[in-house]
């Protein structure tokens, strides 16, 4: 029995394309005449059983029970949303409802593309200063894309490298991050970064005693030359050693001066800061030790001097007290 054109069926999104994972929403509306109830609707998924193409109603097929959610109502919408997105859901999708006297279905399908975000540095290795390039794939065209590093968002997908940009990146959809892409690395290169210098002993050295300078960077490839300078005070720099420690095992007073590390790899150098290293032939510490000492030997040996005189001359002021009473009486 013909029906009349009153009776429709109209997909909003009818090639819809989502990611593996996530969740999709058919938007759905359906008309009929004002004298007709809808009694019963459902969506159907087109299958090739046997050769032949079938409908078969998604209430009847195991993977989509707790997936599938009617979003619409009996009235006039019929939206349907499908969750956890997997490779099998992709494919033809149709709509049927039923009133009182007829049943319609939709002469049009939805056609659902499942997609996995494919995510792209370029170009994988950098040194700091190049420009850099986010490119996240999919078989088909994906609403707008977001990015990630390390689990932070990223503002930009085209930046200027520098050597805090090196780490994993990944893509998702926005409003559906969870759903994400799989890591990608970027490695940036760069010369020696934040050159510092530690030294074994602090303070003051005393002639022949012993200290080690260590020089430590970041650096991307790491740093594999180290060399040591020392400035006297004057225009003159002297190289003194290389490796990562300069090993002084016994100072004398020409080791006194400013050092610098020089730190390098195949990209370029940089150098420490300047550290003070000041070698005398007293060591102060102990002679202050030994003064503190001598103080405290001399309070306690005269102590006992000073109370005793204290005494003498409280006797002695005692006895001429009563000796002027006596003259008195």
């Amino acid at each position: 029995r013909s029906v009349s054109a009153d009776w429709s069926v109209t997909f909003e999104n009818p090639n819809p394309c989502a990611v593996k994972g996530s969740s999709v929403e058919f938007r759905c509306s359906y008309n009929y005449p004002d004298r007709e109830i809808a009694r019963k609707i459902a969506w159907y998924k087109g299958q090739f059983i046997d050769g032949d193409w079938k409908r078969i109603a998604l209430s009847d097929i195991p993977s989509y029970q707790n997936r599938s959610e009617y979003l619409g109502d009996l009235q006039h919408n019929c939206s349907l949303e499908i969750q956890d997105l997997q490779d099998d859901d992709a494919g033809y999708y149709y709509f049927r409802f039923d009133t009182d006297k007829y049943g319609r279905r939709s002469k049009e399908s939805v056609y659902l593309t499942v997609t996995e975000l494919k995510a792209r540095v370029n170009p994988k290795r950098v040194r700091a200063g190049d420009t850099v390039t986010l490119e996240c794939g999919a078989s088909c065209p994906l609403s707008t894309t977001v990015w990630f590093k390390d689990g932070h968002p990223v503002s930009k997908p085209n930046f200027t490298a520098q050597a805090e940009d090196a780490g994993n990146y990944f893509c998702a959809v926005e409003g559906q991050e969870s759903v994400q892409s799989d890591p990608v690395t970027l490695d940036v290169q760069y010369s020696p970064l934040n050159v510092s210098v530690e030294v074994s002993h602090a303070g003051l050295l005393t002639v022949g005693s012993s200290v080690n300078l260590t020089c430590s960077s970041a650096a991307n490839p790491a740093a594999d030359s180290y060399t040591w300078y020392r400035s006297t005070g004057s225009s003159s720099v002297l190289q003194v050693g290389s490796g990562q420690v300069l090993c002084l095992p016994s100072v004398d007073l020409s080791h006194s001066g400013l050092y610098i590390c020089q730190s390098r790899n195949r990209l370029g150098e940089n150098n420490s800061t300047q550290v003070l290293l000041t070698v005398t032939e007293t060591d102060i510490y102990r002679l202050i030790l030994l003064v503190g000492i001598g103080v405290k030997v001399v309070f306690l040996l005269l102590l006992p001097l000073f109370i005793i005189q204290a005494w003498r001359r409280w006797r002695n002021s005692t006895a001429d007290t009563e000796s002027h009473d006596y003259e008195n009486v």
